[in-house]
Formats: C-alpha cells, sequence, structure tokens
C-alpha cells in the first residue's frame, strides 16, 4: 500500500510540475524534478519534517510539493486530484506533534479539494464541438463556483475555535476601519486554529506570510507574533485595508490578500478590467476558491455579501 501511495505522489507531482511549466514550454524530467526540489528545499521545514519515519517524510514532502503546484495554477479542476492522498496525509501529520501545525492548515484546506471535485462532477471536461477541442483546460464559470460555496457553507455550525476569538476581534478590526464581519477569513484561513501553518511558511488565525508579519510590525522571533491573536488580527485587518485602499473592493481586496498585490494588479491590467469577476478565472487556483468560500461564510455569519461592505 505504501509503495503505491509512493508511486501516486510521484505521479501527481509531474503532472502538477508539467501544469506549472506550461503546455508552450518544453521541459525534461530532471526539469520537473529539480523544480519541485527547489520548491521542497526552500520552503518545507527540514527540521519539522525530519520528525516523521522515512516513508512518511517522503509522502509528505511529495504531497506539500503537489499542492503547492495546484495551488498556484490556474485550473480549480486541477485541485480535486488531491483528494485521496490528502485523505491519507492528514492523518500522518497529525500523529506527529511537530507537524500538528501542518495538519490544522491542510484540514482547513480539504474544503477547497472537495469543492473542486464539486465542480468536476458538475461540469464536465467540454467534448470536441466545431468550436471547442477535446481536452481543453477550462476553469467553472465564477458564478458556479460562488453557488457550490453557497451550499457547502449554507448549513455549517459556528466552528467551537471561533467562540473565544470572534468577539475579541471583531473590535480590532474596527479600529483599523476595516468592517468586523471579515474577522471570518480566519474561519477560512485556519478554522480558528492559531497554531495553523502552511508549508509555504504563512502561519496564525489569519495565515501571515513572515515579510507580511514583518510590515506589518510583527515579530517572527525569538516568538512569533503571528500565532498570538490580537496582534495577527491588526495585521490581518490592516493589511485588507490597504488592499481595499488601493482596488476599492473587497473581492479585489481578498484577492490580493491571498494572490499578492501585484498578481492582481498585473491581471487587471492584462485583461483590461476593473471587477473581480474580469480575472477571477485567471487568479491562482487556490484564490479561486478563497474568495468565494470568504464571500459564502460571510454570508452565513452575518447575512452580508462583501458589496454589503465599506471601508469605515
Amino acid at each position: 500500500m505504501l509503495l503505491r501511495m509512493k508511486k501516486l505522489c510521484a505521479l501527481l507531482l509531474l503532472a502538477s510540475a508539467l501544469t506549472a511549466f506550461g503546455q508552450t514550454n518544453t521541459v525534461t524530467i530532471d526539469d520537473l524534478m529539480q523544480s519541485a526540489q527547489d520548491w521542497a528545499n526552500d520552503n518545507l521545514d527540514p527540521n519539522v519534517i525530519a520528525q516523521l519515519q522515512n516513508t512518511d517524510q517522503e509522502k509528505v514532502r511529495q504531497f506539500f510539493n503537489t499542492v503547492q503546484t495546484n495551488f498556484q495554477g490556474e485550473y480549480v479542476i486541477d485541485m480535486a486530484k488531491l483528494r485521496d492522498t490528502a485523505k491519507t496525509v492528514l492523518p500522518v501529520l497529525e500523529s506527529y506533534e511537530e507537524t500538528a501545525p501542518y495538519a490544522a492548515w491542510l484540514k482547513t484546506r480539504m474544503d477547497y479539494l472537495d469543492a473542486a471535485e464539486e465542480l468536476r462532477l458538475l461540469i464536465p471536461p467540454p467534448k470536441g464541438t466545431p468550436t471547442l477541442k477535446p481536452g481543453l483546460r477550462y476553469n467553472p464559470p465564477v458564478e458556479q463556483i460562488r453557488d457550490v460555496w453557497v451550499r457547502k457553507i449554507s448549513n455549517r455550525p459556528v466552528p467551537d475555535e471561533a467562540k473565544p476569538y470572534v468577539s475579541q476581534l471583531k473590535p480590532i478590526f474596527s479600529q483599523q476601519k476595516v468592517p468586523s464581519q471579515l474577522v471570518w477569513v480566519a474561519e477560512v484561513e485556519s478554522s480558528f486554529n492559531p497554531e495553523a501553518r502552511s508549508p509555504v511558511g504563512a502561519a496564525g488565525l489569519f495565515q501571515l506570510m513572515p515579510a507580511t508579519a514583518k510590515q506589518y510590525g510583527l515579530r517572527t522571533w525569538p516568538f512569533d507574533e503571528r500565532l498570538a491573536p490580537e496582534p495577527s488580527a491588526r495585521a490581518a485587518a490592516t493589511y485588507l485595508g490597504k488592499r481595499h485602499d488601493k482596488f476599492h473592493d473587497w473581492r479585489l481586496a481578498l484577492a490580493a490578500y491571498n494572490a499578492g498585490e501585484g498578481t492582481v494588479q498585473n491581471l487587471m491590467k492584462r485583461y483590461k478590467t476593473t471587477t473581480y469577476d474580469g480575472i477571477a478565472s485567471h487568479l491562482p487556483a487556490e484564490t479561486q476558491m478563497f474568495v468565494p468560500k470568504v464571500e459564502a461564510t460571510l454570508k452565513h455569519r452575518e447575512g452580508m455579501t462583501l458589496a454589503d461592505l465599506s471601508r469605515q
């Protein structure tokens, strides 16, 4: 079973790496493996991964390589193929204290993989027509992605972990002149688990990257203030507010929060649009899931859409 799993992870890694390089480039197997290895060396904490058994180390490394490639790729449907492997990796991460923060991050993002599978079943790949070639890469319409998230979130209870934080952190958002309802970004990012940590280094309730945390006054050493709810909420609210000041739209602000301001700005310029919907299908796959999930969560928890919010 373990041997089959390792082979599956390797195949997924190669397939996703090929997507990342693009269909027009000529690459070799060595190129693909080196790219994946470079990413792993740069982003995965060897001291943490070393706590796993040797066979688990390899499985986890390969899985995170594949996740990173697919999350940063353009096609949300590609994320569906990660589900089965994620279900086998998650218990491994949960079984070690050192890797539990990675498990918290992955557990929250199982939602993305489930939603991608729903979308795959709802919208099968287009068949040959006079205008479409078989096997054409595609993304679901943005409204269909929104509908999937509304259905998934509509009956979901408030996480127990959220209860001590929501009332505590809402005033911090208001102090930064950002709608207090956006505190629910923490549900989407970490399920309100302050220990959650991504394989690329984001951490805390609001999954702040080290550079962003430092930019907004948080220390990452010797104590990582991203793991402290109030400082991380203040930094996240300020960061969101700055992105809204730039784009004057909460969907675009959230896209920039997740994918980076430069990514959003470049896509808007390339596709000559001023709206989120105009660039949505070209954003990284994770961002295409993140923004509508935030909006569906906000609607369920607060009865509001992003369009209802204003910069205070």
